[in-house]
């Protein structure tokens, strides 16, 4: 009975402590500053580390691991130049060594598979998971290494599971009780409170320390807002400091129990996986909800897939064909203090939550840009461009023109066949491309 009873005191201490100072807060939208004073002594933590390591490194080891970003020095001449200028009508058997040389620097280093892996780090953040080099340097810096996994394993993590718990279960129970309610402004308003509270509650329990700018840009109801995708918890990031309307496709299990009750109390636009292939029908729904001003903005992330958060790839256009104004945001994340990118061919969603909550924090910008409407004669590929060039251009991020797609799919026909009209074109054609 001892042991029991001992067991209850230090559960109802520890929950009304997570009460006080970090649920209640939550509901209001302030802090007590305890984030602001863990991150300045992670800040001097990391610091003093990069030092250390610095002076424990062999400045061979430091040059090699600076030149392995960008092993490759690319020629990013067209065609026509590195075929040494125009051409006549002859096939010239050296022109294989053209095309061997373009085929070698994409098998060691290609543009587009890296943006599908974890982004590398300059110095090492006290994670073993992103620095796969690490090796002894000195006994006080294994000491604070050691320190610090007991921190985040034993300390942050039963705290961080108790939050995201608590966060997703008031969530669900929250937005079933509003959905129970007719339509109205009460509706509407307990709604936003139900989804405002329960996102800062999980974004605390990533420590995520998110910087927004530009706040008079934020989109407006009855706008469609883009942004560049990085992880799942892109949408808590930005439901943090406004609500939308989700759109995706039906999950079943826990993510499914969520979206189910979500739906009851906010107009969000879930699809059917047959639904999804239907472009028409998809286009249809989200126009009727843009229709109505009175309507929270969709939120949309064009790319498809999460990116590792060092660029921008293509945007669907099906997005920007909708009409409306289009409200881009752009969101960089800070890798020095956790990884956010979500490898979904490498990690499930637990063992990614795990890694989660058990890095220092996650940190983060948020831009909210002017808003963007579609220009007279541009097409919605061409709008589509536009926008993730201003997105790119405003997170510091490599603008590229592949799809995420590829991700998981072999690159299509089209692209291999245009490079072979290309030639083609230089031999039977002219000696030039158009």
């Amino acid at each position: 009975m001892e042991g029991a009873e001992l067991a209850g005191k230090i559960l109802s201490t520890w929950l009304t402590l997570v009460l006080g100072f970090i649920l209640l807060p939550s509901v209001f939208g302030v802090s007590l500053g305890i984030s602001e004073i863990y991150m300045k002594i992670l800040v001097k933590t990391l610091e003093w580390a990069t030092i250390r390591i610095e002076k424990g490194t062999p400045k061979e080891s430091i040059l090699k691991n600076s030149a392995s970003i960008g092993i490759i020095q690319r020629d990013e001449s067209p065609m026509e130049k590195g075929l040494s200028g125009l051409r006549g009508r002859d096939f010239e058997l050296s022109d294989v060594f053209y095309f061997s040389k373009k085929g070698l620097e994409a098998i060691v280093e290609d543009e587009v598979t890296q943006r599908f892996s974890s982004e590398e780090l300059v110095s090492w953040n006290l994670l073993t998971r992103t620095n796969v080099n690490f090796q002894y340097i000195s006994l006080r810096l294994t000491m604070v290494w050691v320190l610090g996994v007991i921190v985040r394993y034993c300390v942050l993590l039963p705290l961080r599971v108790t939050l995201a718990f608590i966060g997703i279960s008031l969530l669900v129970i929250g937005a079933t009780l509003v959905g129970q309610l007719p339509d109205s402004s009460l509706k509407n308003w307990l709604s936003e409170l139900v989804h405002l509270t329960c996102c800062r509650i999980c974004v605390r329990a990533l420590s995520g320390t998110i910087h927004y700018h530009n706040k008079q840009y934020r989109p407006q109801k009855g706008g469609i807002c883009v942004a560049n995708h990085t992880s799942p918890i892109d949408v808590l990031i930005l439901t943090t400091d406004g609500c939308y309307a989700m759109v995706g496709q039906v999950h079943g299990g826990l993510m499914g129990i969520i979206q189910r009750a979500m739906v009851k109390a906010c107009p969000h636009v879930w699809f059917e996986r047959s639904e999804m292939k239907d472009r028409h029908l998809v286009t249809k729904r989200l126009k009727e909800h843009i229709a109505d001003k009175k309507k929270l903005p969709i939120l949309i992330f064009p790319e498809g897939t999460c990116i590792n958060n060092t660029s921008v790839m293509m945007f669907k256009k099906g997005s920007f064909e909708i009409g409306g104004t289009i409200h881009p945001v752009a969101i960089k994340y800070n890798p020095q203090f956790g990884d956010a990118f979500w490898n979904s061919s490498k990690y499930n969603m637990v063992s990614y939550l795990l890694r989660m909550m058990t890095s220092w924090a996650i940190v983060c910008d948020v831009w909210y840009m002017p808003p963007m409407t579609r220009e007279e004669g541009e097409d919605a590929v061409q709008f589509a461009n536009r926008v993730k060039s201003a997105i790119a251009i405003q997170g510091g991020l490599t603008e590229l023109p592949w799809d995420g797609g590829l991700k998981r799919a072999k690159v299509k026909d089209i692209f291999k066949e245009e490079q072979q009209k290309n030639y083609s074109k230089m031999i039977v054609g002219n000696g030039s491309l158009s």
